[in-house]
Order: C-alpha cells, then structure tokens, then sequence
C-alpha cells in the first residue's frame, strides 16, 4: 500500500513515503466518549425514546449502557437487542382500530389487559434471548408489589423482564418473577439515572417524558365551592318537588375510572421524577415534548419519534460537547 502511495506520489514530483508518514503522525480527534441513557416510562409517550436513539446513532455518539423504566425498557432492550427497527415498524404500523388486536380485555384478575398478544409478539421477536447476552448492560426497573421495593432486573429472560418494567398497575396483570410479583418500575425510579450513577457511568443522559405535563406550582390555594352549574345539577337531581320538567343545566364532565387512574399515575411520576431527579441529576436531560399525547395513544407514533429526534438533535451540540470533555478512563 505504501509503495502504491508512493508512486502516486512520487509522479507529482513529491516525496510520497515521507508525505504518508507525515500524515500517520499527525494528531487523531479524540474519540468520542460513550453515554449511559437513562429511559423513562411514559406508555405511548415512550415512541420518543426511539427518536432520542436514532438521533445519538446518527451522530455518532456511543451508548454504553441503558437504564430503562416501563416502556423505557422496551425500546431500550430492543435496541441492545439489535430489534429496534422492527419495534419502530410495529410502532408505525398502530391505528386506532387497529391497536384492539393487541388488548386481550378480561374482566377481573391484576390487570384490565391480559398482556398475552403482547407477549406473544416479543416473544417471536426476541424468543430466548437473555439480558447477559446483549453485549451491552441493560437493567430494567420493576416495583415489588408487597414491599415496595425497586427492582433492577439486569440478568434472565430479556422479554420477563421488559414485562415485568411496563406492568402498569389497573391495567397489566403483575408479572411473577423469583417468586415475587413485580409492576411497572415507574411506581418507584420513573426516570432511572440512579441506576446509571451505581454502574458508575461517568456520563448519563436522561429521557424524561413528564417534565411539560404539569405546572411549575406545587401549591395552589383556593375556597371549597361548588360552581353554580354543579348546585343547580346537584339540586336537580336530589329535589323531590321538582317538576318533571326541571331547569336545563349542563352536567360537570364526567371523569370516568379509566381517566382518573391515568390522571392519578401521571402526577405520581412527575412528582416522583421531580424528587429523584434533583437529588440525583443527569448530566443532560432530553425533554420531548409530548405534552399532547395520551398515555394509551400508541397509534401516535410518528408524531412521538419525531419529537424525540428533534429534541435530541437540538441539543445535540451540548452532547458531544460532553462526550469529548470525559477523561479518559
């Protein structure tokens, strides 16, 4: 090779073999330093997290490790995995009707979802694969049901423990694992730097997919009253001497148990994640904002992606910046 650089060289009237030696002496960029994603759960908030990945892959920024929590989980372990295109094409391929293939609805039991459609396609998709055998680390956080305890699953059946992070409590049944019954890790670490921090990964990047969802104030005060549509429907319905006829008023919008959960486990993990987050902060957070997409809005894929993707991109300037200021290890 040197002596074809050479005669190339040399026909120019140069000194090719020294020109080549000068060009392997001259100083490399530094290569850049990995990072440790820090997932968060979100349900169909979580397309995002494909985005976030697609953006680091393209820009040529190692991932060392992921921490993932609930649907954190799954595309992270995908992604280790060697799957992620695959779930970006069931992803995209959700509609609205169509997402009832994948709901197995049952009516009693720990979860309104039987979650066997579900496992049945990662199954295929995965088959036996094991956590071990990612060549990446990868730990998925779960909540111990009895105790209370966080869960870090970094070792077995990659698909169980995927399951066991997203089984959002009301909706998927708890997920036996070791004897003990485990729910969707979002109940105790929703975005898990901490995990990360203990792997002593010397950069973490953090996905949290609540931080728009609630107003800044912790507190508001106000007087307990009924607005005047509520006495007048409230009277209406509990006066016996009013006619049949009674006066046309318009009912509170009924809140029914489905949205209330939903609303419930929203305030959880942002409180949660505010708490965690400020007693252990990463070193960047990427916030897409996906604000206006529903908890079970799964079929909003694309939208989700992209706002992932752009976000990462927008501060993409700041990641590398921090990827090339890391010591060497």
């Amino acid at each position: 090779m040197l002596d074809l650089v050479f005669r190339r060289n040399a026909h120019h009237g140069g000194t090719g073999r020294d020109e080549a030696d000068q060009r392997d002496n001259k100083p490399k960029p530094a290569a850049k330093r990995g990072v440790a994603l820090a997932l968060g759960g979100g349900a169909a908030r979580g397309w995002a997290h494909i985005g976030v990945i697609r953006a680091l892959v393209e820009a040529d920024i190692p991932i060392t490790m992921i921490a993932g929590t609930s649907i954190g989980a799954l595309v992270g372990g995908c992604y280790l995995a060697d799957k992620l295109d695959e779930l970006e094409q069931f992803a995209l391929s959700l509609t609205r009707r169509g997402m009832m293939r994948f709901f197995d609805i049952r009516w009693g039991g720990g979860g309104l979802i039987g979650g066997a459609r579900l496992h049945r396609r990662l199954a295929g998709e995965l088959a036996d694969l094991r956590i071990e055998d990612l060549g990446r680390p990868l730990v998925c956080v779960a909540t111990e049901a009895r105790s209370g305890h966080e869960v870090w699953l970094d070792s077995g059946s990659l698909v169980l423990a995927m399951r066991a992070s997203y089984a959002l409590p009301g909706v998927f049944p708890p997920v036996e694992c070791n004897g003990r019954r485990l729910l969707d890790g979002a109940l105790v670490n929703p975005v898990p730097v901490s995990v990360c921090r203990a792997m002593e990964e010397p950069l973490v990047i953090a996905v949290n997919l609540h931080y728009d969802l609630f107003g800044r104030a912790a507190v508001l005060r106000m007087s307990a009253q009924a607005t005047a549509s509520e006495r007048t429907a409230e009277a209406n319905r509990s006066d016996p001497l009013i006619g049949t006829e009674p006066k046309p008023v318009r009912e509170p919008d009924r809140i029914g148990i489905g949205r209330s959960v939903v609303d419930a486990f929203n305030i959880i993990q942002d409180r949660i994640s505010r708490s965690r987050l400020a007693g252990d902060p990463p070193d960047y957070t990427v916030h897409p904002r996906v604000r206006d997409i529903g908890l079970s809005e799964f079929f909003r894929a694309r939208e989700c992606i992209a706002y992932g993707y752009e976000e990462t991109m927008r501060g993409m300037a700041e990641i590398e910046r921090l990827c090339h200021s890391l010591p060497n290890r």
